[in-house]
């Protein structure tokens, strides 16, 4: 035990560096893959066939690839066609551009819980598409969303540790170099698996409290 204190005391430090990475990671990809997975949403429930077709066309690509080789295209092939991104960005970009159809998914079936009703009678008192989605749809899809949110959220901090394939010295990365360098994997293995548990706890605590908020509201 006196042992594992006293390499944990030297090993923390370099895998808190990490673990900067990894939030950085996470949070650059949950912003671009909202952003892009309401880009595929609104173009699927757009009512035009052809942007429909579209957005289910690129989802399912997106979600047919693996990531690991969507990173590895990103960071090593765009190189070859004139553009050069650094590990971190292409990290949060392959990684933003995955999750993107997993969140396309997750909000299209909050819209489809909204009542058919609700969207009739504001189109009936004049509201145009956008609005209608803006004023009465998206609200309360979100709420719906916040759920399912919440677990695509744990799952891309546990996937960041697929960056460290493109050399980003992120957490997994970090103790990788360390135990390749110690033998001490015990030690480092445990460290790592504590950090990510640390990080992903407070996650985990914050979708259950959503998910019995929204079962309370269902109910009433």
């Amino acid at each position: 035990m006196q042992a594992f204190l006293r390499d944990s005391a030297e090993f923390l430090p370099i895998l808190l560096q990490g673990v900067g990475l990894t939030v950085a990671v996470t949070l650059g990809a949950l912003v671009l893959s909202t952003m892009l997975g309401l880009v595929w949403v609104l173009l699927r429930v757009s009512g035009v066939p052809a942007l429909a077709a579209a957005s289910r066309w690129a989802i399912n690509v997106i979600r047919g690839i693996p990531i690991i080789v969507q990173l590895f295209y990103i960071y090593f092939v765009l190189p070859d066609f004139g553009l050069a991104l650094s590990a971190l960005a292409a990290a949060i970009i392959g990684l933003g551009i995955a999750y993107s159809a997993y969140q396309a998914e997750n909000f299209r079936a909050a819209i489809e819980a909204i009542e058919h009703g609700q969207i009739e009678a504001a189109q009936s008192i004049g509201m145009g598409w956008a609005l209608t989605m803006r004023r009465v749809v998206l609200p309360q899809a979100l709420r719906v969303a916040l759920p399912p949110y919440g677990n695509v959220m744990i799952m891309l901090l546990k996937d960041s540790s697929q960056a460290s394939t493109i050399t980003v010295a992120e957490l997994a990365l970090q103790g990788k170099l360390i135990a390749s360098s110690t033998f001490k994997n015990t030690t480092v293995y445990t460290l790592v698996a504590l950090l990510y548990l640390c990080m992903s706890l407070p996650l985990i605590l914050l979708v259950g409290r959503l998910e019995r908020r929204l079962g309370r509201r269902r109910a009433a």
